[in-house]
């Protein structure tokens, strides 16, 4: 049993992933729906927050994850690191996954 006061762990939590392992979670798999991405890097929220970013053609997209995290995707795809599965039902410019354009170079 612990004794004390709590830790506080907000500035870990704030922190966040980095853009880096991103990348590595991305390109480890075929595809990646963004709730897995949620999942995984525990980034909390409600279920409808968005963050509009600017997608690789310029156009305006919506994402389902925290403005940080939305801009990592929006960094890796403008690079052509990854690419982007839009919503087909409804019919609207929302990311729903992430899929990996280049292999990763391991050496």
């Amino acid at each position: 049993m612990r004794h004390g006061p709590p830790e506080d762990n907000s500035a870990d939590a704030s922190r966040g992933p980095t853009a880096a392992q991103f990348r590595r979670f991305i390109k480890s798999r075929p595809y990646v729906p963004l709730h897995e991405l949620r999942r995984r890097f525990e980034l909390n929220g409600d279920f409808d927050d968005v963050v509009p970013i600017n997608g690789p053609d310029g156009c305006q997209l919506y994402v389902g994850l925290p403005p940080r995290e939305a801009q990592f995707i929006a960094e890796l795809a403008r690079e052509g690191d990854i690419g982007l599965e839009y919503s087909h039902d409804p019919l609207v410019p929302c990311v729903v996954g992430v899929y990996a354009m280049r292999p990763v170079a391991r050496g």
